[in-house]
Order: structure tokens, then C-alpha cells, then sequence
């Protein structure tokens, strides 16, 4: 850990930390709120995953929908409009529409094909919006003066890394940059997430292997062909098991940094009281340490 003592994270002039955790446990809670503050820089993967690596590719899909509409294929093809994604920290619905859900085209699914080729492209793109993250450590710093630095990670970063190898190469690059904090949820959190997403199930992205496992048994469960498999019906059959298979991973990358709770994350209110709570876990992960 690039802080040893719960004292080195509080008398550092610079502070740098990464927070990881399924989304909906607080980790852009608690960004946005150290960034309101004005003395926290606050880098999203999410969104320069949107903006940077795949803008074209999520406003080239809008741009195909707007063809089929010949009023609207006249004035693109007439430079008369312009078409552009308005994504935001707080809403990356750009992103996850591009992501898209397999299945039944008439229900709004795409074929598995297609799903599968942006996925790759999601994952390559998070790798790349990680390795960035020294980067914005440096323009963050010399552009803006600020000292102190949060990585808003995606739900998906235990995803496209492989935190049981010592040597993987984003793994390292981000442990040796800054402190790498996974917040905790409770079998109750679990639950309230998986509730969450039954009424609004949204597109995620997923480890390939895993997707094509869950793919083939959600078929041989249901007896669908792929062509018509309800798209929110997987996505929501997919979704806890995709909680139960990155739970290892979260805690295998923890041991890369140190934990913090859901319930505890919830209740930081200020830059002081976020980190007097990182202080009292770097303390504790190093007894566990020794």
C-alpha cells in the first residue's frame, strides 16, 4: 500500500485513492460528494469509458436508429442536425443503451453476436480508462492544482484484471498509484441490489466466459432458441449470479489495499469524516498484515 500508517493518510499532502465495489454501494456517493467539497478530483471510469474510448461507437448507434426514420435520415445526411451523447457522472444511460441486452430483437434484445462484440469493446476500453488513471493523477495535480485524487472504478473493474496474479499489469499500475478501497455490502445489501435491479434491470457489462456459461444454461433452463429469449428476463436471471461471481474477485483485490463497509460509506458525510474512516482500515489491514 503506498500509506503504511493510518497517520502517513493523514499527514499526506497528496491523497490518492481508487474505491471499487458493485455499483449501487456508494462509491459515486461518496465521490461526487468529496468533489462538491472542491479539494477532491473526481475521475470516472464510467464515464470516460463513454466519452473517450466508445463516444463514436454509442453515438454512431444513435445515428443508425435516426436513419431508419427518413425524416431524420434527410437532415443527418444533410448535416442539418447534430447527434451527440449527453452522458454524465450521474447518468451513463448513453453507455448502457449501447451495451444493449441479448435477445429477442422485437423486445428490444440484439443478437448474442453483436452483444458479445461490445462487450469486448467495453472491456477493452475499461482497461484502457484504468491505465489512464496516472495520467489524470498528473493533469489533476498540474492543470488544476488539485492534491487529492478519487477513481470512481466501474462495477465491472474485478472484471478485465486478474487481482490472483501478482504480476497483472493493471493491478500493479493502480496499487502502486493510489490506495485501493473496496466498500463491502451484507447479504442484506446483496438482496436490496438484486431487488433494485429486478424492477429496472439495466445492461452490464460481464466477464466473457462467464456470459457464454450463463448464456448456454440460461437456454438449456428455459429451452429458448437465442432468438427468443426475453432480453430483461437473462439480464435479471444473470444478475445475481453475476454478484455471487465477482464477490471473490472484489475480496481477492482487497487484499491489494484495504475494506471499507457499505453501512460506514453511507454515513461519510465530509472529506474529514471519509478519511478518519480510511485511516482507521489502513491501521487495521496493517496489523492483519504483520
Amino acid at each position: 500500500m503506498i500509506y503504511e500508517t493510518g497517520r502517513s493518510w493523514i499527514d499526506a499532502k497528496q491523497k490518492k485513492v481508487l474505491l471499487f465495489a458493485m455499483s449501487g454501494l456508494g462509491k459515486t456517493h461518496v465521490s461526487s460528494m468529496l468533489r462538491s467539497r472542491g479539494e477532491w478530483f473526481h475521475y470516472s471510469i464510467d464515464y470516460r469509458i463513454g466519452t473517450h474510448y466508445m463516444g463514436e461507437h454509442i453515438v454512431d448507434n444513435f445515428k443508425k436508429a435516426a436513419m431508419d426514420i427518413p425524416f431524420l435520415a434527410d437532415l443527418l445526411l444533410s448535416n442539418s442536425i447534430y447527434i451527440a451523447s449527453n452522458i454524465t457522472f450521474e447518468n451513463l444511460a448513453p453507455l448502457s443503451t449501447y451495451l444493449g441486452k441479448p435477445g429477442d430483437i422485437s423486445e428490444g434484445g440484439i443478437p448474442f453476436s453483436e452483444y458479445c462484440r461490445r462487450q469486448r469493446q467495453h472491456e477493452s476500453a475499461e482497461k484502457s480508462a484504468l491505465l489512464d488513471t496516472p495520467h489524470f493523477i498528473d493533469r489533476a495535480l498540474e492543470l488544476y492544482s488539485y492534491q487529492n485524487f478519487v477513481c470512481d472504478s466501474s462495477g465491472s473493474i474485478c472484471e478485465v484484471l486478474d487481482p490472483w496474479n501478482l504480476d497483472d499489469p493493471v493491478l500493479n499500475d493502480l496499487s502502486n498509484n493510489l490506495l485501493m478501497i473496496w466498500i463491502e455490502g451484507t447479504e442484506a445489501h446483496t438482496n436490496e441490489l438484486v431487488k433494485r435491479f429486478d424492477q429496472l434491470p439495466k445492461p452490464m457489462c460481464y466477464q466473457a466466459e462467464f456470459l457464454l456459461a450463463s448464456w448456454q444454461e440460461y437456454q438449456s433452463e428455459t429451452g429458448l432458441n437465442p432468438d427468443k429469449v426475453n432480453p430483461n428476463d437473462f439480464i435479471r436471471w444473470t444478475y445475481a449470479r453475476a454478484l455471487a461471481h465477482r464477490q471473490p474477485r472484489y475480496k481477492q483485490m482487497a487484499k491489494w489495499g484495504v475494506t471499507l463497509h457499505a453501512d460506514d460509506i453511507r454515513a461519510v458525510s465530509s472529506p474529514e469524516s471519509f478519511e478518519s474512516l480510511v485511516a482507521s482500515a489502513v491501521d487495521l489491514a496493517t496489523i492483519k498484515s504483520v
